[in-house]
């Protein structure tokens, strides 16, 4: 079986690596040309959805008609995986990670990810700042922001997700636009976070939960926004979690 989930990782790696270089040429022409880097995130999307084809892992997307087009959104998902990046290109429209710089240090990788996306220094004040007014243009222009409000991958116990941060929850309020909870069901069971990456063969799952409106609502709101969103995510994992625990005959917390 280890040797199996081995051969299984080192394939997707590669798969990972060959079908980004080819992909690549069309980021660096989509990031060169002015205007162009909402196309770029269009072929992103499209390399997410092949990636997972070459590797032969099944994604069952729910809630996508929750999405309309033309809207933007802030989109918050827990992180419990490397995985978890790539999955979230299934999601619709033109959108945007916010990521930590580490991402950006990584050779021709990190160059893609912080022309077409936003990296942020955490531990910056001016950093942040930075990232906070890119959100805003961002959002002016009509795109979608994604975050993952643990702040990295936190926890030592999922599916028990850490507490989220602020920042999401208040960018939806100052510009008064939908936030969607996202549930990325199984990643941590098939790419788990430990010191030896390897991954398992189980089916994926994304929810996308019913947009949570923030018109009217102000900075008071935050934090009652904040936990209704972590409480969707965290009854989903539960939800689902449990059933996939209950056919593979394994504990759950």
């Amino acid at each position: 079986m280890v040797i199996i989930r081995r051969i299984y990782t080192a394939y997707a790696f590669l798969m990972f690596c060959i079908s980004f270089l080819l992909f690549f040429p069309l980021f660096v022409v989509c990031i060169w040309i002015p205007g162009w880097e909402k196309y770029g995130r269009k072929v992103n999307q499209f390399w997410a959805n092949l990636f997972f084809i070459l590797i032969f892992l099944p994604v069952k997307i729910e809630g996508k008609e929750h999405i309309k087009k033309g809207q933007s959104y802030i989109f918050v998902s827990n992180h419990f995986s490397y995985l978890d990046i790539a999955m979230m290109g299934f999601i619709p429209g033109d959108v945007i990670y916010i990521g930590k710089s580490s991402i950006a240090k990584v050779p021709l990788f990190g160059y893609y990810f912080k022309n077409l996306h936003i990296a942020v220094k955490r531990e910056s004040i001016k950093s942040r700042g930075e990232v906070l007014l890119r959100s805003k243009k961002a959002i002016d222009n009509r795109s979608s922001i994604i975050i993952f409000p643990e702040g990295g991958i936190c926890t030592d116990n999922p599916p028990v997700m850490a507490r989220f941060k602020d920042g999401a929850f208040s960018l939806a309020i100052d510009k008064q636009i939908p936030i969607i909870p996202v549930t990325l069901s199984f990643n941590h069971l098939i790419l788990p976070d430990e010191d030896r990456l390897m991954m398992n063969f189980i089916k994926a799952k994304i929810v996308i939960h019913a947009p949570i409106e923030t018109i009217g609502k102000n900075t008071k709101d935050v934090t009652n926004l904040k936990e209704r969103c972590f409480t969707i995510i965290q009854n989903q994992l539960w939800e689902d979690n449990k059933k996939t625990a209950e056919k593979l005959n394994i504990k759950t917390l």
